[in-house]
């Protein structure tokens, strides 16, 4: 479902990303991991457009994404929960869910709020329809974004540092959220730090250094036969 060849991603002369290559087959839970200021975020964003690659291919579904395309491509395939909520606050949840649907994909009203009520019971959220985001806590307000994206309906969900914005005693709830995703068709790439959820979920961890990709495998062997001394070093940071 998505590709990056040879990518490479340049803020002024500070190079974030070297050489990035990576593939993301249909249906793939992939965990990306790594310090801050690995390229994590970046390399997400690429995936996107959000952030343009300074050089090298990004692929989506067989198509390569371009300038020209990257708006009509990445709305009909792509959707992104961000770590800051991005809610329109002058909207109601329900209106922040069906936006989307009845603007770009033309969806009836209808439909639209039957969609948009599906996944409210998914994210567990069904009576905040009428509500405003402000009213709402970190964590439920991270579960209706993941909501918005569902609504969508596109076959790839991008994860950026999900849960980095929340108190800890709501990041359990959005987790959960995430999990139950996990059990659907959907093609996942999440940057997170939160390492029992890269463990329970992922069927790949990607872990990132200094703009490269160091090291890539199963959870099993993420986790209980790390190769590279910085992966181990890394893990023996954050695993007590």
């Amino acid at each position: 479902m998505i590709k990056m060849e040879n990518v490479n991603k340049f803020f002024g002369d500070l190079h974030v990303l070297k050489d990035v290559n990576l593939e993301v087959a249909e249906g793939e839970k992939l965990v990306i991991i790594g310090p801050s200021g690995s390229g994590k975020s970046t390399t997400v964003r690429c995936m996107n457009f959000l952030e343009q690659p300074t050089s090298g291919y990004i692929f989506i579904d067989n198509q390569q994404l371009t300038p020209k395309n990257r708006t009509k491509l990445v709305r009909s395939t792509t959707s992104m929960v961000f770590q800051q909520f991005n809610l329109y606050p002058h909207m109601t949840v329900l209106k922040n869910l069906t936006l989307a649907p009845m603007k770009l994909h033309q969806k009836s009203k209808k439909e639209a709020e039957e969609t948009a009520y599906h996944y409210l019971d998914v994210v567990g959220l069904r009576d905040k329809a009428h509500v405003y985001p402000a009213t709402l806590s970190g964590g439920q307000q991270q579960r209706i974004a993941i909501a918005r994206a569902l609504c969508a309906g596109t076959k790839i969900i991008l994860f950026d540092e999900p849960t980095s914005a929340l108190d800890p005693e709501t990041i359990q709830e959005v987790l959960d959220v995430m999990v139950k995703l996990a059990g659907e068709n959907i093609t996942m790439v999440v940057v997170t730090h939160e390492m029992g959820f890269a463990r329970q979920v992922a069927d790949r961890i990607v872990f990132m250094a200094d703009g490269e990709i160091i090291e890539e495998g199963t959870p099993e062997h993420f986790f209980n036969n790390p190769e590279s001394e910085r992966l181990k070093q890394f893990l023996g940071k954050i695993i007590r």
